[in-house]
C-alpha cells in the first residue's frame, strides 16, 4: 500500500507568470486562500510577462514555426521572467529527493516530475522546485496529483496563451480537464485552491481533505478517535457520499433514519455504499482504479444488478 506523501513543512510558495496578472486580484481576497496568505501559511506572487519585454508595444508573442494558425508565446521574456525567479534554465536543473515526490501512476509510465536527463545523486538546491505549464496538452490534473505538489517548496505556474508555449523551459505541462480555455489563469488558480487547502494549518480541520471525493483509503488514514467507532469511510479513489444537515424532513423529503439513530457501524457502511452507488452512476471510470475491499466489491455487484434489473 502506498504510504501517504508528506506535505511540505515549509510555507509553500507559488509563483504565477501571466499577461493577465489583473485576473487573480479577487481570487485572492475571498475564502481560504485569503485566510492562508493573512496566515502566512503559504505565498503567491503573480508576475506579469510583459514586463518582461523590451519593445514598445510590450510583444510577447510571435509566429509559430512550420507555420498555421495562431502565435506562440516568445521564449525570451518568460527565460528573462523565471531567471528572476533564480530559476536557471530547465537543462541545468536538478532536483533531490525527487522519488518521494514522483506520483505513483507517473512512475509507472516512465514519467517524473523531474526534468529529464535527473540522475540520482546529483547536487540540488535546498528547495524543491516545479516549473508547471498549464496546457490542454499535459497530464490530467488529479487530487493525487495534488498531493504531489503539496509536498513541494515551491511551484511556479506558467499560463499559456495562443496556441502555446515555448515548452523548452518546463517541467510537466499539467491540464485541469479535455476542454480548451483561453488561457492558463483559470487552471493556475485552479491547481492552487487543490493543492493549498491540502497544507497544513490551511482547512480548519485536518480530516476534512482526507473524508472527501478522491480522497485516500481508509488504510492511510491515522485520524480515529481511540474508543470512538468513525462514521466515515476513507474514499479510496471514490466519489464522496451525499451530505444532509438539519431538519430532518424538508420539503417533503425526509433524511434516511441510518443517519439519525446514533449507529456509528450502519452510518460507515451506509456512506460506503452511497459513495459507490454515486461512483457508479456519476464515474464509472475512477472504480478501475479505486481501492475496493472484498465487501465494496460484492455490494458493487448487487447495486450493478439493482440497476440492470430498473432497465
Amino acid at each position: 500500500m502506498r504510504k501517504p506523501v508528506p506535505l511540505s513543512s515549509v510555507c509553500m510558495r507559488f509563483d504565477i507568470v501571466t499577461i493577465f496578472p489583473g485576473f487573480f486580484t479577487s481570487f485572492f481576497e475571498n475564502g481560504i486562500l485569503r485566510r492562508a496568505l493573512a496566515e502566512g501559511l503559504v505565498t503567491v506572487d503573480v508576475h506579469d510577462l510583459r514586463a518582461f519585454t523590451h519593445d514598445r508595444h510590450r510583444t510577447v508573442d510571435d509566429r509559430p514555426f512550420g507555420g498555421g494558425e495562431g502565435m506562440v508565446l516568445k521564449p525570451a521574456p518568460l527565460a528573462e521572467a523565471l531567471a528572476s525567479l533564480d530559476i536557471a534554465p530547465k537543462a541545468e536543473r536538478q532536483y533531490q529527493g525527487v522519488a518521494s515526490v514522483v506520483p505513483q501512476e507517473l512512475q509507472k509510465e516512465g514519467g517524473a516530475l523531474a526534468p529529464e536527463g535527473m540522475l540520482a545523486g546529483n547536487s540540488a538546491p535546498s528547495t524543491r522546485t516545479r516549473v508547471i505549464l498549464l496546457s490542454a496538452q499535459g497530464r490530467p490534473f488529479t487530487q493525487a496529483m495534488a498531493r504531489e505538489l503539496a509536498a513541494l517548496d515551491r511551484v511556479v505556474l506558467l499560463c499559456g496563451r495562443y496556441e502555446g508555449v515555448n515548452e523548452i523551459y518546463c517541467d510537466m505541462e499539467l491540464s485541469i480537464g479535455d476542454y480548451v480555455l483561453s488561457g492558463g489563469e483559470l487552471a493556475a488558480a485552479v491547481v492552487v485552491d487543490a493543492v493549498m487547502r491540502l497544507l497544513p494549518g490551511v482547512l480548519g480541520n485536518e480530516a476534512s481533505s482526507e473524508f472527501e471525493s478522491f480522497g485516500v483509503a481508509d488504510a492511510e488514514i491515522d485520524t480515529d478517535v481511540v474508543g470512538v467507532p468513525r462514521s466515515q469511510h476513507g474514499a479510496g479513489g471514490l466519489l464522496d457520499y451525499p451530505h444532509y444537515t438539519r431538519p430532518a424532513e424538508f420539503a417533503g423529503s425526509r433524511v434516511t433514519e441510518t443517519l439519525l439513530n446514533g449507529d456509528h457501524h450502519g452510518i460507515r457502511l451506509w456512506r460506503r455504499e452511497q459513495q459507490l452507488r454515486k461512483t457508479l452512476a456519476n464515474r464509472p471510470d475512477l472504480l478501475e482504479h479505486s481501492a475496493l475491499s472484498k465487501e465494496d466489491r460484492k455490494l458493487l455487484d448487487t447495486i450493478r444488478q439493482e440497476t440492470d434489473n430498473r432497465e
